[in-house]
């Protein structure tokens, strides 16, 4: 993910009340965005999110994504544009926190750590997380309104035959 990169902070210019910010996504950041969803546009995102301490060098992301896209209809391909408002909120802990031995609990492998974001070198990557956050927003199938799926498959006859798909075994049967 490289369209967010920029959108970083250290935790030393975190003050101990926590940071409030809103930010929108620049013209550059959403032309490489739509490259990296593969989707046709991202016309808009902008966030608004606060980091609050929570002891011991964790913290706690937590804010709206808002964004204006647009995706092509599984059906027709056509463009199908989307307002998307999406709420996130992700703990945080120095990545050397969350080296975890794993232990194996019958055929599986399991880890004690719960889902836990890394903070590395020092700096909370909140681009990767809002990048995270807008690709799991994304419709998975945008249908355009009115589009319907109506091929038929031309090998097949109309008639009776074509309802009953054990017409052609009947067929192979002695005495038919």
């Amino acid at each position: 993910m490289t369209a967010l990169r920029d959108w970083t902070h250290l935790v030393t210019d975190i003050p101990e009340r926590g940071l409030s910010e809103r930010r929108q996504a620049t013209d550059e950041e959403r032309v490489e965005l739509a490259r990296e969803l593969d989707i046709p546009a991202c016309e808009a995102l902008s966030v608004a999110y606060e980091i609050k301490g929570l002891g011991k060098g964790r913290y706690r992301l937590s804010g709206t994504l808002d964004a204006g896209i647009t995706q092509a209809c599984v059906v027709t391909l056509e463009p199908v544009p989307a307002r998307l408002s999406e709420p996130f909120s992700v703990e945080l802990a120095p990545a050397g926190d969350l080296e975890d031995e794993p232990s194996v609990a019958g055929d599986r492998v399991v880890s004690s750590i719960p889902d836990i974001e890394p903070i590395e070198d020092g700096r909370i990557d909140v681009g990767t997380i809002v990048f995270g956050v807008l690709s799991s927003a994304l419709p998975p199938y945008p249908r355009k309104d009115g589009a319907a799926f109506d091929w038929v498959d031309p090998k097949i006859e109309a008639g009776a035959e074509a309802t009953n798909p054990f017409a052609a075994l009947a067929k192979l049967k002695p005495g038919s």
